[in-house]
């Protein structure tokens, strides 16, 4: 079950670790590369800030960005400024999304995000929650898969799971965490079906791009390789 109001209250949460921990920076941390190729910290900071404005377009019926290529522009120009500009409109961003989170609306409306995706109202809130955790972790500042809430990274398995039933790379895979929980995904592809077992961090991790699978446990097969998100 969505609940989105509870949504909203754990991306402030997450938000206020995520400025918590980045107030602790300085400028040349800021230019540093992070765990994504090709961004530096500053990149990730740029991109969290206007991915709160996108959703803030989503849930009013805007399209999400102008285009692809001035979204990345957006993050390109904003990369290269001070930790304290920074800051500011990583606060400022997540307050706007905040208003719009706590204003009356029909949140069973669907809405359309990049590409033609379209989705629930309700289920905004999470997906910008997944944005502030993930990115928090791709900063390389000490905040780790292990580290996140452990109800989002059930959820966040199950959204990934769910992303990729049936698509046609991926064979049948069963999905199993070392407490276990279990979840099926693939089956678009010949093969398998292949078991891959390990902690949630390193799933979610796996599943995410984050971490390469070498630490899961996998048979009936090799680990699938899995399409870029």
């Amino acid at each position: 079950m969505m609940d989105h109001a509870d949504d909203l209250a754990s991306v402030q949460a997450a938000t206020e670790r995520l400025l918590t921990a980045v107030a602790a920076l300085d400028n040349a941390a800021v230019t540093q590369s992070s765990r994504l190729p090709g961004w530096t910290r500053g990149h990730v900071l740029a991109h969290l800030a206007r991915n709160a404005d996108a959703l803030v377009n989503v849930l009013q019926g805007r399209p999400m960005y102008v285009s692809g290529e001035a979204r990345d522009a957006e993050i390109a120009e904003g990369a290269p400024r001070p930790l304290d500009v920074q800051l500011a409109d990583l606060r400022e961003s997540a307050e706007r999304f905040r208003a719009v989170g706590a204003a009356p609306a029909d949140w069973s409306r669907t809405v359309e995000l990049r590409n033609g995706v379209t989705d629930r109202a309700e289920r905004v809130p999470f997906r910008r929650w997944a944005e502030v955790e993930l990115h928090h972790v791709d900063l390389g500042i000490g905040y780790e898969l292990e580290d996140l809430p452990a109800a989002f990274t059930g959820r966040e398995i199950d959204f990934l799971a769910a992303r990729f039933d049936g698509h046609a790379d991926v064979p049948t895979t069963t999905l199993a965490t070392t407490d276990g929980r279990a979840w099926t995904t693939g089956g678009g592809a010949g093969g398998g079906p292949v078991a891959v077992e390990g902690t949630a961090a390193d799933l979610l991790g796996w599943l995410a791009g984050r971490r390469d699978g070498s630490a899961l446990a996998v048979k009936g097969g090799d680990l699938p390789a899995l399409p870029p998100l």
